[in-house]
């Protein structure tokens, strides 16, 4: 009479997933770490200092039409040794105020517009790395989620490769079965445990990386809410996120600002034959001791404190400069059409990333639906192999095979799951379009 083994549970892949996230510090969800991770991220704060300091270029630029005043002092001491006479000195002591008021220049608001663009590409930074920080957030979210369902997986499969070994032992014992069953199971089992110690040490890892990036610890994100509805595509036609990409992406507009740039280094360079004309003005007072005479040769002079002021307009105006600003003209000339260029090339570069990054999250959708099926598969037939089995049609090996493939399938549905939540999130930023808000949307499909 045959030994009937115990049939191995099936838990659910999502089940132990949350038993293991429940396991750490309370969960949190992405919005809550995204808050973390702006204050912390160094690439994000590089970023915004940037944008500081861009400001406070724009500031340098506007002081050039407006007044400016330097005070200047000075103090001397003068010795003389003169022929048949001891030694003589003076001493001399002066201050001046010195102001300009520039009159006319036409760079000046060239330079004032020029570098308020570049404000504006500066912001486009901050954008872009905004949203590789999500990206980067929720890459590191999910790897955390997909590290625990692999490790969850290795444990209940070794569970069932444990029951499966021990029903083969007891077979071989009361002679129903050979040793074989014995050490293809052992075997599995040993494979088992090795994989279990590699999705230990995968899941400690993916959560240092995610740990360093919110500058938190023991951060455990929410597993997702079953059963999981994945949002569709929306739009739903790859020529329309092109479209978006186009008017809004921060490197196509980076790029654009970057040829704005270019055409005033243009105005600039034409603006270098003009005529600079700056008001100015100066009062001084210095104090002059008195010198003795020498007699025959020259008169003494009194000590005395003297005043002067000046005021005046001056204007200059290049001439001739050895062909420099014509040669100045030519380069920001061909920097212009090399601008022109990069525009178009950051277009079709973020077309092309778009149509990739939409496609992605399609074959990901489609993906995730064959692997359901193949789950639902899979699990009737362990079913039907664990009965075939029971009642000798089936090895023990059969059994094996179809455990483990029920729980890889598993473990790829869940990566499947996660990796087109990121894709989504990637497609919005490949198309310019990504939001903080849109983690609140990702936020709402993971278990409350």
């Amino acid at each position: 009479m045959l030994c009937r083994p115990r049939r191995p549970a099936v838990p659910s892949l999502l089940a132990l997933g949350l038993s293991l996230a429940a396991a750490g510090a309370s969960a949190q969800t992405l919005a809550e770490l995204y808050s973390a991770a702006r204050v912390y991220d160094a690439s994000f704060l590089a970023a915004q200092s940037l944008v500081l300091a861009a400001d406070a270029r724009t500031l340098q630029a506007e002081s050039a039409r407006k007044a400016s005043a330097t005070a200047d002092a000075s103090a001397s001491r003068t010795e003389a040794d003169l022929p048949g006479r001891s030694l003589t000195g003076t001493t001399g002591a002066g201050v001046s105020l010195n102001g300009r008021y520039p009159l006319y220049n036409r760079g000046t608001q060239v330079d004032i517009n020029r570098a308020g663009k570049a404000v504006e590409v500066s912001r486009s930074d901050v954008e872009s790395a905004e949203q590789d920080l999500i990206v980067r957030l929720a890459q590191a979210y999910f790897d955390v989620l997909a590290a625990q369902d692999a490790l969850a997986t290795t444990q209940a499969s070794k569970k069932a490769i444990t029951e499966q070994l021990a029903s083969a032992k007891r077979n071989f014992e009361v002679g129903t079965a050979t040793i074989t069953d014995t050490r293809e199971a052992q075997a599995r089992f040993d494979l088992a445990t090795a994989q279990e110690i590699a999705a230990d040490n995968d899941l400690r890892t993916k959560r240092i990386a995610l740990d360093q990036l919110v500058g938190r610890t023991g951060v455990a994100p929410r597993a997702l809410a079953v059963p999981v509805v994945l949002p569709a595509i929306s739009p739903a036609q790859p020529d329309e996120w092109v479209s978006l990409a186009d008017q809004g992406h921060p490197q196509v507009r980076k790029a654009r600002l970057a040829l704005e740039i270019a055409g005033l280094d243009v105005a600039k360079s034409k603006t270098a034959y003009a005529p600079v004309v700056n008001a100015t003005g100066s009062v001084g007072s210095s104090y002059t001791p008195s010198t003795p005479g020498i007699p025959g040769i020259q008169a003494g002079t009194p000590s005395g404190l003297g005043v002067t002021a000046r005021i005046g307009v001056d204007l200059s105006m290049p001439l001739y400069t050895g062909g420099r600003l014509q040669a100045v003209e030519k380069e920001v000339l061909a920097l212009e059409e090399k601008a022109r260029s990069d525009v178009e090339a950051a277009r079709r570069a973020v077309a092309q990333g778009t149509r990739v990054a939409f496609f992605g999250v399609q074959s990901g959708m489609a993906q995730v639906k064959a692997l359901e099926a193949a789950e639902s598969s899979s699990k009737l037939a362990l079913e039907a192999t664990q009965l075939g089995y029971r009642v000798g049609v089936r090895v023990n090996l059969d059994v094996l095979n179809a455990q483990s493939q029920l729980y890889t399938t598993q473990r790829d549905l869940a990566k499947a799951r996660y990796d087109v939540l990121v894709n989504g999130l990637k497609l919005r930023q490949a198309s310019g379009q990504l939001r903080a808000s849109d983690l609140q949307s990702v936020d709402a499909l993971l278990a409350k």
